[in-house]
This record gives C-alpha cells, sequence and structure tokens, in this order.
C-alpha cells in the first residue's frame, strides 16, 4: 500500500479495507482501488446468516463466491470451495489411480497434475472427456521423461480409442508449447524382449537388438518411424543370431504392429551395408558409413521408374553407398 500521495506529496494516506481502496486525505486523490486483502470480513444478513465480504482470491487462481453464506454445514469447513478446486480434487484422484495402474512414480504423476492445470487455464478441458485429458498429461510426462510407456498402454488400461489420445495429447503439448524429445526405440527393447519368452538369453538378445537399433538410427532409419516398428525388426534379427526361431507373426503380436510394418522395416535394413556383414563382423565392427534415408532411395527409384530405367542398374547395392562425414 503507499505511504506517499504521488500527486501532492503527503503522507496522509487514508486505507479503507472493506472498499479496498486507498485515498490521500490532503488532495483527495485516490491511490489505489480494488485492493486484495489478507484479512477476511463478515456481514450479519437479515435473515441471521453470516457471508463473506468480497471475493476471496486462493493461491491457484480459484475463487469463492462473493456474499456466499457461511451458516450451516459451509461454516463447519470455513469458505466453501468452487467448482474448480472441486475439478482439481477430482482430477488428482484420477490421475493418482492411473498412474499407479502404469506404476509410474509420484513425480510423473504430480508433474502430469501441474499439466492439467495448465490445461485447465487454457480451456483444453471443456468439450473433452477427463479420462482423455488425464491421459494426455500423463502420456506428456512419459515422453518429457523418457519412461517406456506406450499410448497403446494408455488405451488398454481405459478402453478408450487410441487415435483420441493421441490428438488430445497432441493439442495439449502444442498449447501449452511442449515439445516432447523424440522417443528412443531403445526404451522398449527389454520390455518386448520379455515377452518373446527367450529364457536366460533374454539380456543377450536385448543388447544385440539395441546395437541394431543403434545402427538403424546411424543410417536413418528411424526418422518418421514408430519406434515399436524399429524394436520388431532389431528383436527379429537379434533372435534369429541367437538361434531363437521366431517369426515375423510372434514379432508382430508382441510389438503389436502389422507384418507388413515389420518387414518394411526389415526391407530398410536390408539396404544398409551393415546388412552384408556377418553375425561377427556385425557384433565386433563399426562401420563410420552411413546409409541414405530409405524415403531419399524410394523417391529416387521412383523417379528412374519414371524414367524408364533399372534402378537396380543405377542405384548403387548396400556395399557400394559412398561414406559420409
Amino acid at each position: 500500500m503507499p505511504t506517499v500521495c504521488s500527486n501532492c506529496g503527503g503522507t496522509d494516506i487514508e486505507h479503507d479495507h472493506a472498499r479496498g481502496d486507498s485515498v490521500c486525505t490532503n488532495c483527495g486523490s485516490v491511490l489505489e482501488d480494488n485492493i486484495i486483502v489478507s484479512e477476511v470480513s463478515f456481514q450479519e444478513q437479515s435473515t441471521g446468516a453470516s457471508s463473506v465480504v468480497g471475493q476471496f482470491v486462493s493461491s491457484e487462481g480459484g475463487s469463492f463466491r462473493s456474499g456466499s453464506s457461511l451458516q450451516g454445514s459451509n461454516l463447519h469447513h470455513g469458505l466453501g470451495k468452487d467448482s474448480r478446486d472441486v475439478t482439481l480434487q477430482q482430477a488428482k484422484r484420477r490421475l493418482n489411480a492411473l498412474g499407479s495402474m502404469l506404476k509410474l512414480g509420484q513425480y510423473c504423476i504430480d508433474t502430469a497434475f501441474n499439466f492439467f492445470k495448465l490445461a485447465l487455464q487454457q480451456n483444453l478441458t471443456r468439450g473433452r472427456k477427463s479420462s482423455v485429458i488425464d491421459t494426455a498429461c500423463l502420456y506428456l510426462v512419459c515422453r518429457s521423461e523418457g519412461t517406456p510407456h506406450l499410448l497403446l498402454d494408455f488405451s488398454d488400461v481405459l478402453q478408450i480409442n487410441v487415435y483420441a489420445l493421441g490428438r488430445a495429447y497432441l493439442k495439449l503439448a502444442d498449447k501449452l508449447h511442449i515439445n516432447p524429445p523424440a522417443i528412443d526405440p531403445c526404451l522398449y527393447i527389454h520390455r518386448f524382449a520379455h515377452k518373446l519368452e527367450l529364457g536366460k538369453a533374454t539380456h543377450e538378445v536385448s543388447m544385440t537388438a539395441m546395437r541394431l537399433v543403434a545402427r538403424m538410427k546411424r543410417d536413418w532409419i528411424h526418422h518418421g518411424r514408430r519406434p515399436a516398428g524399429l524394436c520388431g525388426a532389431a528383436l527379429l534379427v537379434a533372435a534369429r543370431m541367437h538361434n531363437f526361431n521366431r517369426t515375423v507373426k510372434d514379432v508382430a503380436k508382441v510389438v503389436r504392429l502389422s507384418e507388413g510394418t515389420i518387414r518394411k522395416r526389415l526391407g530398410d535394413f536390408k539396404d544398409t551395408a551393415s546388412s552384408q556383414l556377418t553375425i561377427e563382423e556385425f557384433l565386433k565392427i563399426d562401420l563410420d558409413q552411413e546409409h541414405d534415408p530409405p524415403c531419399f532411395l524410394e523417391s529416387k527409384r521412383k523417379k528412374l521408374k519414371q524414367d524408364g530405367v533399372d534402378d537396380s542398374e543405377a542405384l548403387p547395392s548396400a556395399a557400394e553407398q559412398p561414406a559420409k562425414d
């Protein structure tokens, strides 16, 4: 509150907490109005009930209705809660329950709750199911923190269409101006490897698959591709390298993608120079050579096909690909 008048320089300032203003008694200038004060004042109504004078503003941005009655149960609990506080409490309960089902830590759940409060301030909750917004907040945390959770996991638990969840997640990330990092396929290797029932060799197969994924990333195969597809192709190759007879169908069931997607990723890896190495060479040698992105090669093949040129002769083979710095 001001102690000196900015108009006349006087120090005789009258503060009226009931009206919420400060007035200089010397020149009559109103120095402040609509002041938010920490005191709570009450007034008695004609019915004998007490009501709050002014409006309470909480630290979360919520408020209580001006003049709300404190008679009965509200008097027992103090100030009554507005709908926003109730919404936040219900959201916290739902996020805790959903986070527990997906085995998420308390830190992730608390961060998701903060995202929910931001979504509430941006009016992103209007017209959307609460479970969809909860999932978007939790999945945004999973992407930001790098946890091995897929959007399909949330879809299975809540029995909600995965595309509806994806749209809500993208909308939330866009409105909050959050750009989560790209998913590292290596996060899901151990999870999928355990489902393939590889026994004691699970760790060895997982490490080989992670080496394959790292090679695919270096050869630009992971750009614009689902991480589950790369994991499926890498696990299939790694399992066969360790003498496990796993089919494309077996892997497709585990990563929950079509067999065609797995075969497509295998085809992309087949075009690289690393696919020409033997098992012993692949496990020991790290090629400096990088392969052209699959989409770039596909574009060149289409252009050559339109020109009537045989792409097998015009395009270099995997072993003849030029090295890149």
